[in-house]
């Protein structure tokens, strides 16, 4: 996640590209390219012969990488999520080759200070929300006519919020008024729906967050991306994911335990210790952003990393 307009800032930079230690003629990825600040990095520590294939949703951030790297032969950028990790992979002859994936989970901060973008309740602009606005549906597009069940199922499992049920009522009652089209009306209407509100956090910001994930498929492309990750990730790559909230992160760190632990069998059924060995190794414990960077760069306070070494 970057913070800023003009500076970008990526989250535990030093950390995450440490993580992947990196070969200079391996083959990595960068499964959410964003403005390139993990990259650069990468690329710096890949010799003439390393490669690098970055993923974005967001075709402003193709654009970045089209004029930040143009002349970079090493990088390969593809236009789609990271859950195509293994449909890319099998077109590029590159089973078994890859020698890192880095996750950066979440919306990038272009995207949060973008009006247009309709990601924030901060700015007032198009309720859109589509990391890649060539294809699927927008938020306003949705919510026109999602069930009220169905609204109020997403705001409790994506945005954790207790008032799921009055928020998603007040939405589909007001939509019959009028059709909701911007994220000030949206944001007005959830702090009209929420009885009891946080000091310290805007009574939009569980609702935003869920609708976002909702609309970009966000988890479920975790879960894909993940699972794939195994087969096409060579012995001895490493896998470095940054979650920013604690739906990310639950994914990520139950993946990882549970490919780590191996498969689960019966007591008393005669195996080898390999046949239950886990295809993965954690490697070190949970890192969280220093107080220096977080004071640099709020955005950052809630991440977290976790890093695994395929075994099998």
């Amino acid at each position: 996640m970057n913070d800023g307009l003009g500076e970008h800032r990526p989250v535990l930079l030093e950390e995450a590209v440490t993580a992947l230690a990196i070969k200079p003629e391996g083959v990595y990825v960068d499964g959410t390219f964003g403005r390139g600040g993990h990259s650069r990095v990468i690329l710096e520590r890949l010799g003439p012969a390393g490669q690098l294939i970055g993923f974005d949703k967001d075709e402003a951030a193709l654009n970045a990488a089209q004029r930040q790297f143009a002349n970079e032969p090493r990088l390969r950028m593809v236009h789609g999520s990271f859950a195509r990790l293994a449909e890319v992979a099998r077109a590029w002859d590159l089973v078994r080759r890859i020698d890192g994936v880095l996750l950066d989970l979440g919306v990038s901060s272009p995207q949060l200070d973008a009006p247009e973008r309709g990601f924030s309740f901060q700015h007032d602009g198009p309720l859109d929300m589509r990391m890649d606005r060539s294809t699927g549906e927008s938020a306003a597009d949705w919510l026109a006519y999602a069930e009220e069940e169905e609204i109020a199922r997403v705001i409790r499992e994506y945005g954790e919020e207790r008032f799921a049920r009055r928020i998603a009522r007040t939405i589909v009652r007001e939509r019959v008024r009028q059709p909701l089209r911007s994220t000030a009306q949206l944001a007005a209407l959830v702090a009209s729906a929420v009885p009891r509100r946080d000091p310290h956090k805007h009574p939009a910001t569980r609702t935003f967050q869920a609708i976002r994930i909702h609309i970009n498929s966000e988890l479920d492309d975790l879960r894909r991306c993940l699972s794939d990750a195994l087969d096409v990730l060579a012995v001895g790559a490493r896998l470095v994911v940054i979650s920013f909230h604690s739906l990310e992160d639950r994914i990520v760190k139950h993946f990882l335990r549970d490919q780590a632990r191996g498969p689960r069998l019966p007591k008393g059924v005669p195996v080898q210790h390999e046949q239950v060995q886990g295809r993965l190794r954690l490697i070190g414990k949970a890192v969280r952003p220093g107080e220096a960077e977080v004071a640099a760069n709020p955005r950052a306070r809630s991440a977290v990393m976790r890093v695994a070494e395929v075994l099998a």
